[in-house]
């Protein structure tokens, strides 16, 4: 088992605490390859510096954010519509960085 450090806002923080949401969206970038099932992850909010820890227990790849968060229930990523979601992450990650890496989504269980 390994462990994996990676940072979140407030309010992907607060859904993982609450429980509302239980799958991380990320590049399938070097760091994300590392990840395997039964891995430990620490999510650290980068504004108050809190930390939760979570087991890993699916790893689900596409090819882009599109065909993953309208594969999946938006309620797993803390959310109720794949839209929203879909206009969040375009923020963070452009359609190239997609393309080159594809996407993960990194579900999990508060430990």
């Amino acid at each position: 088992m390994n462990k994996h450090e990676l940072n979140l806002a407030t309010i992907p923080f607060e859904a993982i605490k609450t429980g509302n949401k239980n799958v991380e969206s990320r590049l399938y970038d070097e760091k994300r390859k590392l990840i395997n099932l039964g891995d430990e992850i620490e999510f650290t909010n980068k504004e108050t510096g809190e930390k939760l820890k979570v087991k890993v227990i699916g790893l689900h790849r596409y090819n882009s954010f599109k065909e993953m968060f309208f594969s999946m229930n938006p309620h797993k990523f803390g959310h109720s519509s794949s839209e929203w979601l879909l206009n969040q992450i375009s923020e963070f990650y452009t359609e190239e960085q997609q393309k080159e890496f594809g996407v993960i989504g990194i579900e999990f269980i508060l430990i």
